[in-house]
């Protein structure tokens, strides 16, 4: 049997999981898994690639047996594999930093290196280097490779990467990085497949979740992103704030006398979707409530990504094609349809019925901007680096 890669994929309360053959030059999904933590007994559930359940353990929290979940799923992929090899784990790191703008292979040098970086994404960053540890622990002469969120937007170069701040502090790494960089590198490779003509167009993809960015993409590749240092800029995301005036936080330290702790926690967890509607940060519910929070919670969502759309189609002077992602982007038709609805005086115009089915393409017939939907894969993206730096050392 041949190699296989782990991809791990660390959210704000669960670990998806992908195991991967990469014997092709393609890699295949064997099977995926997550990792669920919010339930009140944890549970891992493993799946083949058709959904069939293979597998499904639970064990209670604060058991005195370390890494627990991450020890079962060891066991069973290996006595999945038959004897063949598990080659490497791959994980998603959100922040990169300067340093991080490739792949690599993580020793305890890259950890320190990466752990230092919290500041910058404090929510996201601890969060991904715990299955590292994890593995660490458990497996210690197993390869792991890091893939960065913020690599695809390296190339980011002023004035799209500048804040208008000292220089001094710009040369200490205080910059744009640009999130969401594994979502968008899959979209883009899936872009190139199933509609090669958008090669040289003017591309915007909304990746909408409970984390939501866009980026403007030119032949492939980042020219801007909304998100910047942190994973705080841009739109309105389910707990997060998105783009503010930092005189709101000046504010919010001098005249509340919030210390520095309860105003991250504000912008990072109680803000956005929740913060506005007051009810919830899951989209899905504020679609079904009739309250009026709810309603001006969507409708300040939809202004945002909108607005933030029509800013990347002048840094593209113009728009040939939208490209929606993302668990909101994928699965909320109603959302799809208000965002497109504001950008009509771009050119934007969707089929109704196309979209409500959910089919890829949603554009209306002669509209002059193209309206995809495309299931992002950060797993496949991570599957991809690991292959190759396993098998070029790139």
């Amino acid at each position: 049997m041949s190699d296989s890669v782990l991809v791990l994929n660390a959210g704000s309360s669960s670990i998806k999981f992908g195991l991967f053959d990469i014997a092709p030059a393609e890699p295949k999904l064997q099977c995926r898994g997550l990792l669920d933590e919010q339930e009140k007994v944890p549970r891992i559930v493993m799946s083949d690639a058709s959904g069939r359940q293979l597998f499904e353990r639970r064990r209670p929290s604060g058991t005195s047996e370390d890494n627990g979940l991450f020890s079962d799923v060891f066991a069973w992929i290996e006595d999945y594999l038959a004897g063949g090899k598990l080659a490497a784990v791959g994980h998603r790191i959100v922040h990169g930093g300067r340093a991080f703008y490739r792949p690599v292979v993580i020793t305890g040098q890259a950890i320190a290196a990466l752990e230092a970086l919290t500041p910058l994404a404090p929510l996201h960053q601890p969060r991904c280097l715990a299955p590292v540890r994890a593995v660490q622990s458990l497996r210690p002469q197993l390869t792991q490779i890091a893939c960065f969120d913020t690599a695809f937007h390296h190339g980011l170069a002023p004035p799209a990467s500048r804040f208008a701040i000292p220089r001094h502090f710009e040369e200490r790494g205080i910059r744009r990085y640009g999130f969401h960089g594994l979502s968008f590198e899959y979209v883009a490779s899936q872009l190139a497949a199933i509609a090669p003509q958008w090669a040289d167009k003017r591309v915007v993809v909304a990746h909408l979740g409970n984390g939501a960015s866009l980026c403007a993409l030119q032949k492939g590749n980042s020219v801007d992103t909304t998100m910047g240092l942190t994973p705080l800029d841009g739109l309105v995301m389910g707990t997060r704030c998105g783009t503010i005036d930092p005189g709101v936080l000046l504010y919010l330290l001098q005249e509340e006398r919030m210390s520095v702790d309860d105003v991250q926690h504000l912008l990072y967890e109680g803000s956005g979707l929740l913060g506005v509607s007051g009810l919830s940060a899951d989209m899905r519910a504020l679609l079904a409530s009739q309250k009026p929070e709810a309603r001006e919670a969507i409708d300040l969502f939809t202004f945002r990504v909108a607005a933030e759309v029509a800013v990347m189609a002048n840094i593209l002077a113009g728009l040939d094609g939208l490209v929606l992602t993302g668990g909101i982007g994928e699965h909320a038709a109603d959302i799809r349809q208000r965002v497109c609805d504001r950008l009509s005086r771009l050119g934007v115009s969707i089929d109704t019925a196309a979209n409500v089915q959910g089919e890829q393409r949603i554009a209306a017939k002669g509209s002059p901007v193209d309206v995809l939907v495309i299931p992002t894969n950060e797993e496949v993206s991570i599957a991809r680096h690991c292959r190759s730096l396993l098998r070029t050392g790139r």
